[in-house]
């Protein structure tokens, strides 16, 4: 067993080692020094204490993970993207807050713990970003689909992945108010722009920052997917039907809305327009509820042609 400081070092090391293996990158102790928030004295000692431990190996200059030290790294992401799920689907916390709540939980909890919560969670198989959730006995799904920032034009896709690394490029999607598991039209992508069509709204990203989303190409549209969009779309005088909750809708906000009508099939339309334009007072079942856009945005619907 390792101290709690040095167990927190050598796991970082552990998944920094992971990510770039599977990346194929050759990583130096340099590499460790000049990325990892650590002293470079204490780095060098966890590195000798994890090849005396037989987690990794020195190749030419690059470290590699060992089988013990793969099947370590791919426990430590179970427990960060388990928690990751945990957060979004149990508590109030934003979606900027997941992954740094988790890189220091994920330190904390013991195998017991990891599979306790997983069993809490219904074992799910990917995180709310959309990654794939190693198993008990060390097995992860193979990632799929590919980068937004390569689709060609006029070819639609269902968003499966989001990249949360770094920081400042996820910000940048959240800002936009990409959704997981959205359809999406591409109508342009070149060397300066990528854009998109999606739920009833035009999406327009740099192609750097659509490198961080992936998709799954969709060999036949659903054509009914053109006529989807989102609650916060409507405008006064116009009335819906709600066909569904968007995914990333989750937890116990997800079950408000239901709770206050917000169902598929039923009828709504805008009561109370805000002068400040937010929030916005919705008609649904002889009630009006006040949503903020961004709660209404998670809100699929079909509008209602007039004469109809």
């Amino acid at each position: 067993m390792y101290h709690q400081k040095d167990k927190t070092i050598i796991e970082d090391i552990l998944k920094y080692l992971y990510h770039n293996q599977t990346s194929n990158n050759s990583i130096s102790t340099i590499d460790l020094t000049n990325t990892l928030n650590f002293p470079n004295t204490i780095i060098i000692e966890s590195l000798k204490k994890m090849m005396d431990n037989e987690l990794i190996i020195l190749e030419h200059d690059s470290y590699k993970l060992t089988s013990n030290g793969n099947e370590y790294a791919l426990q430590i992401i179970r427990a960060h993207r388990l928690w990751e799920k945990y957060l979004s689907e149990k508590t109030g916390f934003h979606k900027t807050e997941w992954h740094e709540r988790a890189e220091r939980k994920e330190h904390e909890l013991s195998p017991t713990d990891i599979n306790n919560l997983s069993s809490l969670l219904g074992n799910p198989k990917f995180d709310p970003h959309g990654d794939p959730i190693p198993t008990k006995k060390g097995k992860i799904v193979s990632k799929r689909g590919v980068h937004l920032s390569s689709v060609k034009e006029n070819t639609v896709a269902k968003i499966i992945h989001i990249e949360d690394e770094p920081d400042i490029i996820y910000k940048q999607i959240l800002a936009e108010n990409i959704h997981l598991y959205s359809i999406v039209r591409v109508v342009e992508n070149n060397s300066t722009r990528v854009v998109f069509h999606s739920e009833g709204e035009q999406f327009v990203l740099a192609p750097i920052v659509a490198g961080n989303i992936t998709v799954s190409v969709l060999e036949k549209s659903d054509l009914e997917e053109d006529n989807i969009a989102r609650l916060s779309s409507l405008k006064m005088g116009e009335t819906a039907k709600i066909i569904g909750l968007s995914k990333e809708s989750r937890g116990e906000s997800r079950r408000r809305l239901l709770d206050l009508g917000f169902v598929r099939g039923a009828t709504v339309g805008i009561d109370l327009l805000n002068p400040l334009g937010d929030p916005k007072a919705y008609l649904i079942k002889g009630t009006a509820i006040a949503l903020r856009k961004d709660q209404a945005a998670k809100i699929l619907i079909n509008k209602i042609s007039h004469g109809k």
